[in-house]
């Protein structure tokens, strides 16, 4: 036996009757969708549906898988408690694909009641899980679960856990489906749960293209920065799905797509048609070659960053001379510097000075590129084999200067906030901080800084230098 299914399916809490009161007709598309899934699952009658859900509790750095006798949850936090569903878990295959995780060198982590305590967390189902099973159940409930949560791992890594999936279901002998749960964009329109993007619509389409194409390669194509605007949560479990259809040819049928409320619900059956060759080589060489692509046409800020930061995780050293493509400005200026670190549009490390602490603005990159990525106190120590998927940026401050919050606008400066010996930074032109009171709160809770107390102001502005 085998994974015999595979299905994207949105997760909106709102289709549920008793959440949306008559506002889920506004998604009639997508119930019929769901009901479709439902009854062809229903067909397959599967030992085993396994859920990809990005809603459960989620590791930075590993993938979580639900380990116990069963899981259950209700959709009370959306005003319906009284929808619930309780559900055993296939503990056998969840063991097997964790202990081949660990084995290949993929994070992961079993989400039991004992680790999940340590996080203040329990053991319960998630809304991404519970919208595409309401569903199933409606028609089919003689099945276990494999539940798992992603991480923001690379792309490859996920799409070799998928593979992972697919070989344990096949080693065991399962008959399973495959239920890829996410949303689209969130940025479709002013009204939805973020601010518009023009972004939002076009990764949906081209994302959703891909797919239909069966094309692997483009889906993992898609601009990093596009993805990072669109603000979706679906692309991860998809990759995890593509993994497992590894050596399959396949075609995405899309069966509705919809955005009323602002995100996009995409409901795809992945209807396999032969058995074809691996891609995995294809996908780490293409990996490769954008990387490659991207260091020979770098800004010499960043640049400087990352070559710095690689050379100290493969020596332990910073690099002893200065390459030619250093600028007389970076050599003969001395300004603060700030290093910041992302991945996939998320934080990975940021480390810098307020006043320049070395001879030149190059010698505060190489310093602060190394701090950000080994001694950020929030995150663990980056690895080398991070770098691929990790994007920097290096800001060069201007002298702040005392203020009042008056002064201030979030876009244009950056904002320090200190009281009796306690300092809070933050960056200007931030995703999200759009208000002068929204900038003033982040900074002072990074330093630890009560509203109430007093404290002095100071703004500065940035040369924002970014790959």
């Amino acid at each position: 036996m085998s994974i015999n299914g595979f299905y994207l399916s949105p997760h909106p809490p709102i289709i549920i009757p008793e959440v949306g009161k008559g506002e889920e007709n506004k998604i009639a598309n997508t119930i019929d969708s769901l009901k479709k899934i439902s009854r062809d699952i229903a067909d397959k009658s599967p030992d085993t549906i396994i859920v990809i859900t990005p809603h459960a509790t989620m590791f930075r750095d590993a993938l979580a898988l639900t380990f116990s006798d069963s899981v259950d949850g209700s959709f009370k936090d959306f005003g319906a408690g009284d929808v619930s569903m309780k559900l055993p878990i296939d503990r056998e295959l969840t063991d097997k694909i964790y202990q081949a995780s660990i084995s290949q060198r993929i994070p992961a982590v079993m989400a039991d009641s004992s680790l999940l305590l340590r996080y203040h967390r329990s053991v319960v189902l998630d809304h991404g899980t519970m919208v595409p099973l309401y569903f199933v159940n409606k028609n089919y409930t003689n099945y276990k679960l494999v539940h798992i949560t992603y991480a923001p791992l690379d792309d490859i890594e996920l799409y070799k856990f998928g593979m992972i999936i697919s070989k344990s279901v096949d080693e065991l002998g399962r008959n399973a489906v495959f239920i890829a749960s996410g949303d689209l964009s969130h940025k479709l329109k002013e009204e939805g749960p973020y601010s518009y993007s023009p972004n939002g619509e076009k990764f949906d389409r081209e994302f959703l293209n891909d797919l239909k194409k069966g094309s692997v390669e483009d889906t993992f194509s898609i601009d990093k920065n596009m993805i990072q605007d669109a603000g979706e949560c679906a692309r991860r479990s998809v990759l995890i799905l593509l993994g497992a259809l590894d050596g399959k040819k396949f075609k995405g049928n899309l069966l509705s797509y919809e955005g009323p409320f602002g995100v996009g619900y995409g409901v795809m059956k992945f209807d396999v048609t032969s058995k074809y060759t691996s891609k995995l080589e294809i996908l780490e060489k293409s990996r490769k070659y954008r990387y490659e692509e991207k260091l020979g046409s770098m800004d010499p800020y960043v640049r400087l960053a990352r070559e710095n930061l690689t050379n100290y995780l493969t020596t332990g050293k910073p690099i002893s001379k200065l390459p030619d493509y250093v600028t007389y400005e970076m050599k003969s200026s001395k300004r603060a510097v700030f290093v910041s670190l992302k991945k996939y549009g998320e934080l990975r490390g940021c480390i810098g000075t307020l006043l320049p602490t070395a001879d030149s603005v190059a010698e505060e990159i190489i310093r602060n590129s190394i701090e950000a990525g080994i001694n950020d106190p929030r995150f663990i120590q980056v690895d080398k084999s991070e770098l691929m998927d990790i994007s920097f940026s290096v800001d060069v401050l201007t002298t702040p200067k005392i203020c009042s919050k008056e002064d201030l606008d979030p876009k244009k400066y950056g904002v320090i906030v200190e009281s009796r010996g306690k300092t809070g930074v933050l960056l200007p032109d931030l995703e999200g901080v759009d208000t002068v009171d929204k900038q003033l709160s982040i900074a002072l809770k990074k330093g630890n800084i009560d509203s109430k107390e007093n404290y002095t102001i100071e703004r500065f502005e940035v040369e924002r230098h970014l790959e």
